[in-house]
């Protein structure tokens, strides 16, 4: 398993922080892959850097992918996820754009791309009770990732879960079943998931 890795994308409040704790708790291999990050707001899963590092980072062609949002810069950097694979953990990435689903492709494993998707409600209802001050701009990118989704409606997933309706130990187990299997990414019907 040591040689697969997993990309959570989705917009804010789709499960990704919970289901990557669901993963962890199956088998303690999955890692959540901590991305680098300079400027406010949440601290928690995240190595806090200079955007200065970054940029250097990037000089060094060490960045696998790099962003910005919520008036914040992020990067995943090859060291970092180097570091969880020697480790013999499977690194599990949260993305937000499908551009970086493609980047760390990049990097050398067989990559379970699972689309997590909810709709704005539930967006909305899980981004108040976890006790968000951002709430508007959480509204506002899950409508930017789904315009991200429909202009890359080809892109190719390995399982597609609607966490409205689906627990997240259910998630982790499909999930789980896809890295055991080296599942393969393909198509999937995005538009009709979105709508």
């Amino acid at each position: 398993m040591s040689q697969s890795g997993v990309i959570l994308y989705g917009p804010p409040g789709s499960g990704k922080d919970t289901v990557t704790a669901e993963l962890t708790r199956l088998q303690p291999e999955f890692a959540l892959f901590e991305r680098l990050k300079a400027g406010p707001g949440r601290t928690t899963g995240y190595r806090l850097t200079t955007t200065a590092h970054i940029d250097q980072l990037s000089r060094d062609g060490e960045l696998l992918y790099r962003n910005a949002r919520y008036d914040a810069e992020y990067a995943i950097d090859r060291p970092g996820v180097a570091a969880l694979v020697e480790g013999g953990r499977v690194p599990v990435l949260h993305m937000g754009q499908v551009a970086g689903a493609k980047a760390v492709a990049a990097f050398p494993l067989h990559w379970i791309r699972v689309l997590l998707w909810c709709p704005v409600a539930t967006t909305e209802s899980r981004s108040v009770g976890r006790g968000d001050t951002d709430v508007d701009a959480r509204v506002k990118v899950w409508h930017e990732t789904r315009e991200d989704l429909l202009a890359h409606e080809t892109e190719p997933w390995t399982l597609t879960l609607r966490t409205e309706a689906l627990g997240p130990a259910e998630a982790a187990r499909a999930i789980l079943e896809a890295v055991t299997q080296g599942a393969p990414a393909e198509p999937r019907n995005v538009r009709e998931l979105v709508r």
